[in-house]
């Protein structure tokens, strides 16, 4: 069967009360149309105190190729932030070239020639100031906004503001504060009530929770009494607002609505002949009590909001449901992060991210997707995707791709993403990807698919599940590093003699019966006659001319070996015949002339060499490498005899 239409949703911060609501309305409305959902999240804010860490989130953006989808929905009521211009027009840009489908936008407009459906949160902003004349009785009213100049800021204070003048209590313009829709701006608020620079009102309505948040947790230290001196109504109610110490107040917004109709939007333009089964909200649910307007609080409510933020050091995880229902209790008491960050190898960490992968449950599939040179790759390499990846590690809850040895690793086409979601799926799925990497050099990104009928949306477990492995695949990184340069030589890229002989066990033990071990010796001539003549610089190129050589004769499971100032090895175990020392001798001989007629010196570049054949087991390494070497210096004082 054909694969599914699949949307494309780009938000901000999957794990809030805002990111929560808009999948919802999203995944509600693409289940019952038969779509699939790609997610693409950045887990931090735009402006955010880690820069670095928020642009390597922000790489995510970068990583669809946007002709694949059949929809696109930005979120952009939160990827748009006037402080923070960059990053959204760079997200536009990139759509506008590669998009081949419609574009529909959260309540304003992100780009250009895109529609916007818009936000329709003037039901509840009425009823907030409603609630705060109406039924506690209150005149002197501070309103509290976001950006100036920000469509949503601007528009939620025209709609207050309009109501409260309906309702006989105009509010004077000294009164209406514009923020940052966060913390920051509420504690400063609080602050000049407190210094007496501004008289405190009787009530404040916050435009968003964490505004009015960051009121009440300053005024409550400070002693002031809520809701007794000050009452507070917040916008969204978000988990946090159920957590302080006292409890805020709050009306839910309408955005899983907005969000629905922006899929039913698409739908009227890429199945036009289709019907719309429009998405409607539970209007009488969305005012949540707290104690900070003095209203009967919503215990039920809150109880579950501190249940969820609880962190349980010895909870019952033999539960039937223990495993769709991962708390960060749970990721942080199974050590994981020791765990990950003890692996002591490439191979071992992947093992290790593996088998602790359990804990993203409930997932269909689960995929982690790294640079073929994740491992070796400079930092400035590390800057944007390439156009190939590997699946290092897969694991499935159902009969789907599960492994995690380097041998299994799939290496498919970036702009694929996940050969799942190419195929037909069985149920409509949601495929959550998010950015992989350290700081802001990108190893990869991880992609997750659940059903849309799933009730888990992604949460705090995902989002720190995900930076312990980002630290760990770049503490194996370095360590990786540091192994290698313990047994390469810097100059030529060869293995040392240290690496020689930590990888010839590997060879050894992977060796079949039948197998013979061969080795080369090689040694450039005339290496003073070159340093002392045109200087050490081109007795260096000289050196590494050998070197490139040795690489281009050498079988790929060979090794080779700068086993010190002019001399070289090449070992290997395998079939080989008893001509191989001839041939190889020849090839090399071949390799060298070539390089050293085209590389333009003054001077040849030329080598001796000497080969060796037995059996391992028979003889040892050392021994066929003496032999060789003798081989070598016969093969040298013969050419050293023909040219005189």
């Amino acid at each position: 069967m054909p694969r599914r239409k699949t949307i494309a949703l780009l938000d901000l911060m999957p794990d809030t009360a805002h990111g929560q609501r808009i999948c919802e309305g999203v995944f509600t409305q693409c289940n019952k149309y038969g779509y699939n959902v790609a997610v693409f999240s950045s887990m931090t804010p735009l402006q955010f105190y880690f820069q670095s860490y928020s642009d390597g989130e922000m790489k995510i953006y970068d990583l669809p190729d946007y002709s694949i989808f059949d929809g696109i929905i930005i979120d952009s009521l939160s990827l748009t932030d006037n402080n923070v211009r960059e990053i959204p027009d760079h997200i536009s840009a990139k759509i506008k070239a590669e998009c081949r489908c419609p574009v529909v936008c959260l309540g304003i407009p992100f780009g250009t020639n895109y529609d916007v459906v818009n936000s329709s949160n003037d039901f509840q902003l009425r009823e907030m100031c409603r609630h705060v004349v109406n039924v506690h009785g209150k005149k002197d009213i501070l309103l509290l906004t976001g950006f100036k100049d920000n469509p949503e800021a601007e528009n939620r204070l025209a709609v207050l503001s309009d109501e409260l003048e309906k309702l006989g209590v105009p509010v004077p313009e000294d009164n209406k504060i514009y923020g940052d829709f966060w913390y920051t701006c509420g504690d400063a608020l609080a602050d000049e009530f407190l210094s007496g620079k501004r008289p405190m009102p009787e009530a404040v309505i916050a435009a968003s929770d964490h505004m009015a948040l960051g009121l009440i947790e300053k005024l409550h230290k400070n002693g002031v009494k809520i809701p007794e001196e000050l009452i507070v109504i917040g916008f969204e109610a978000t988990q946090e607002a159920l957590l302080g110490e006292v409890t805020l107040s709050s009306y839910e917004s309408n955005f899983t609505k907005t969000a629905a109709d922006a899929v039913d939007k698409l739908r009227r333009t890429i199945e036009p002949d289709a019907p719309i089964d429009p998405y409607v909200p539970d209007i009488n649910s969305m005012f949540h009590a707290g104690q900070s307007c003095g209203c009967e609080p919503d215990l039920k409510r809150s109880a579950k909001a501190f249940r969820d933020a609880l962190y349980y050091r010895s909870k019952n995880y033999t539960a039937e449901d223990a495993m769709d229902n991962i708390d960060i209790g749970l990721l942080m008491e199974n050590y994981v992060s020791e765990i990950f960050t003890s692996s002591k190898t490439p191979e071992e960490c992947l093992d290790n991210i593996y088998h602790n992968s359990y804990l993203l449950f409930p997932f269909l599939n689960f995929a982690l997707c790294l640079r073929e040179d994740w491992l070796t790759a400079e930092t400035d390499e590390l800057e944007s995707y390439p156009d190939k990846m590997k699946i290092v590690l897969a694991n499935t809850t159902v009969d789907g791709l599960s492994f995690y040895k380097p041998e299994d690793a799939l290496v498919i086409d970036t702009k694929t993403l996940c050969p799942i979601m190419q195929e037909y799926t069985e149920k409509p799925s949601v495929f959550y990807f998010a950015s992989v990497h350290f700081n802001d050099h990108v190893l990869g990104y991880a992609v997750m698919q659940r059903e849309l009928t799933d009730s888990h949306k992604l949460n705090l477990v995902f989002r720190n599940w995900l930076r312990l492995v980002n630290n760990s695949l770049e503490m194996v990184r370095t360590r990786n590093r540091y192994v290698m340069l313990s047994i390469h030589d810097n100059m030529t890229g060869l293995y040392n003699r240290r690496g020689m002989y930590d990888l010839f066990g590997r060879l050894t033990a992977a060796a079949k019966p039948e197998d013979r071990l061969f080795v080369s010796v090689i040694d450039m001539d005339g290496l003073k006659y070159v340093n002392d003549t045109f200087g050490h610089d081109e007795g260096d190129f000289g050196i590494i001319s050998v070197s490139r050589a040795a690489k281009q004769v050498a079988r790929p499971e060979e090794l080779c070996i700068r086993a010190g100032g002019d001399e070289f090895y090449i070992v290997g175990i395998g079939d080989y015949t008893d001509d191989e020392c001839e041939k190889r001798r020849d090839y090399y001989l071949a390799a060298l002339s070539d390089i050293s007629r085209n590389s333009g010196k003054c001077y040849p570049i030329s080598a001796s060499i000497g080969c060796a054949l037995g059996k391992p087991g028979e003889r040892d390494l050392e021994e066929l490498l003496r032999i060789a070497d003798e081989e070598m210096y016969r093969f040298k004082v013969q050419r050293k005899k023909h040219r005189e």
